[in-house]
């Protein structure tokens, strides 16, 4: 296993670019020295190499684990892990997937420590290139200590490259973390080419308005915790509104349909700031095998529920492998969601009809018939043909006689279950090579609506209210294309609390691998579990669920000097 100063293992790769349009992907080429970074082909080797662990955060089944389930968005689905999904006392720091995620940000936090400290005494690139270098090393190396700190608070800082290994280590003050990562988005920010749309830019490559972005949003977490700074909202509104003020200028905007942010081949779209590159050719995707590990694009499979267990159904490519990790809260569904006239987001976001993609199952009438079966149903025949609707999940309680009446099998929201529930559509990948295979789309990490919600809470949190208001509005007409009343879909400054935007970021963000973060930042995980997460709230313990445990493979590492600490409440 890779242990932070234990030893590092540093991923040589190669730049891929295919026909005209070029795009950023990586490929694992070996273990190497320092010396070979001290080349040209080194340093674009780490570079490169360092972009390839962000596939194993952003796609990843383990970051998911982490962000996704036991918050008031998605509770544990049947093959869902049982210890951490639930809490369980069971949970604790031998998990894997912790693990797995804690050592891969620091492999690719010491790749980008090497073009760091190694790009200035190359030669053979011009000056401007070797800054352009630098400061996407700095921009990745700020996001994997983003994920780190965010999940598990003081954490080792390490900004020197690690070439022999020690025994010993110690967790930096969350302060000190984040000051480290504001200064390398800072200086990213300087030395990056402005946007994805700059003339040049491979698709997934940082550039400065994703750092602006992700630099608000370190500044709106950090004011939510114990290293916040004063002017935190303020700096993290002055970053947010530079995105959005500049925003013609850097060719980035909202869609105008909620449905085309995560459609199929739409992940470059002016809305989206950083996407992590994903490519159909399996020598430069994922695992080696495309066997569903990281850093496969995993998250295809990962809300799917069991509908192929249904009556007229079969696993296909379409309707996706299910994995069955998790599944929708009822609050999210008929809470969060109630409104879908004029709110168009529901529907976009979630699958709620299959279609018939099996003859030899599809069910029968009864005879006799049930009460309210519909105009041309017989008794003994089938109840809907191949293509038609095989099962329908609609909103809110339906009676038994309805359920009995319905020409498919008919699921209201009461019914929802561990292995039945409505599908996120947001990963959706019809272009994989078989039904079980992983997703070859790119991940949005990062778009221009979530930016437009940091600026509004910013506000907001600083006391602006009514300065708030417009950037949750433009969030919120949007979602009433193409059918919806745009008038309706407005707030006023009385409507605006820190509930209603944790609610607005639900409707336009739900499961896009932020609601842990979300909630522990805003110090509403414990309530809102509590609340609406039936299955863990009996679990939930403070402040111990509050950050996730250090990995006991790191702290057996540390064998030198005072003990590698545990976080409070983790045994």
């Amino acid at each position: 296993m890779k242990k932070i100063f234990l030893f590092t293992c540093i991923l040589a790769t190669v730049l891929l670019f295919s026909g005209c349009k070029k795009m950023l992907v990586e490929q694992p080429h070996g273990v190497l020295t320092p010396d070979f970074y001290k080349s040209t082909q080194g340093l674009n080797a780490a570079l490169t190499a360092s972009y390839a662990g962000t596939r194993t955060i952003w796609g990843c089944e383990d970051y998911f684990s982490l962000t996704t389930p036991a918050t008031d968005e998605f509770m544990r689905g049947n093959d869902g892990n049982s210890d951490m999904f639930l809490l369980a006392p069971s949970y604790q720091a031998t998990d894997g997937k912790g693990n797995s995620l804690w050592n891969n940000c620091y492999t690719y936090i010491n790749t980008c420590n090497a073009v760091i400290q190694f790009a200035p005494d190359v030669t053979g690139i011009s000056d401007d290139l070797k800054k352009r270098m630098v400061a996407e090393a700095k921009f990745l190396r700020a996001n994997y200590y983003f994920v780190l700190v965010q999940l598990w608070g003081d954490v080792t800082l390490n900004t020197k490259f690690n070439s022999t290994p020690s025994t010993s280590a110690k967790r930096d003050p969350m302060a000190d973390v984040y000051n480290t990562i504001i200064q390398d988005l800072k200086d990213a920010i300087a030395d990056l080419p402005l946007s994805p749309r700059t003339k040049g830019v491979d698709p997934g490559r940082a550039t400065a308005v994703a750092a602006k972005h992700v630099l608000a949003k370190v500044f709106l977490t950090r004011a939510g915790g114990k290293a916040k700074q004063g002017t935190d909202y303020h700096d993290a509104y002055t970053m947010a509104m530079d995105v959005i003020n500049n925003a013609g200028a850097s060719g980035v905007s909202l869609l105008p349909d909620f449905a085309s942010v995560f459609a199929e081949g739409n992940e470059g779209s002016n809305e989206v700031l950083w996407a992590v590159q994903h490519t159909s050719s399996l020598a430069y995707n994922g695992s080696p095998n495309q066997d569903n590990r990281t850093p496969d694009n995993m998250l295809v499979h990962l809300f799917v529920p069991q509908y192929e267990k249904v009556d007229g159904m079969q696993r296909d490519i379409a309707d996706g492998r299910p994995y069955i990790r998790t599944i929708p809260t009822l609050w999210l569904i008929d809470t969060i969601f109630k409104e879908r006239v004029n709110d168009t987001r529901y529907y976009k976001t979630f699958q709620t009809v299959w279609y018939c993609n099996n003859a030899s199952s599809i069910p029968k009438w009864p005879n006799p018939l049930p009460a309210g079966a519909p105009a041309g149903a017989v008794a003994g025949g089938p109840k809907f043909k191949l293509g038609d609707t095989a099962i329908y999940l609609p909103q809110g309680p339906r009676t038994a006689a309805q359920i009995a009446a319905a020409p498919y099998t008919l699921i209201p929201s009461t019914q929802y279950n561990p292995r039945m529930g409505p599908a996120l559509s947001k990963y959706v990948d019809t272009k994989r090579s078989d039904m079980n295979a992983p997703s070859i789309r790119p991940v949005i990490a990062y778009r221009l609506a979530e930016t437009y919600l940091i600026a509004a809470e910013a506000l907001m949190m600083d006391g602006r209210i009514t300065d708030a208001v417009p950037y949750v509005n433009a969030v919120r007409e949007r979602a009433a294309y193409p059918s919806g009343n745009k008038a309706l879909m407005d707030i006023t400054a009385a409507d605006l609390t820190l509930n209603f935007i944790l609610d607005e970021r639900s409707r336009e963000l739900a499961g896009e691998n932020v609601r842990w973060l979300d909630l522990v930042r805003t110090g509403q995980l414990e309530v809102r579990i509590k609340q609406h997460t039936p299955d863990c709230r009996a679990n939930f313990q403070s402040p111990k669920n509050l950050l996730r445990p250090i990995p006991q493979d790191q702290i057996n590492a540390v064998s030198t000097g005072p003990a590698y600490g545990q976080n409070t409440g983790w045994l």
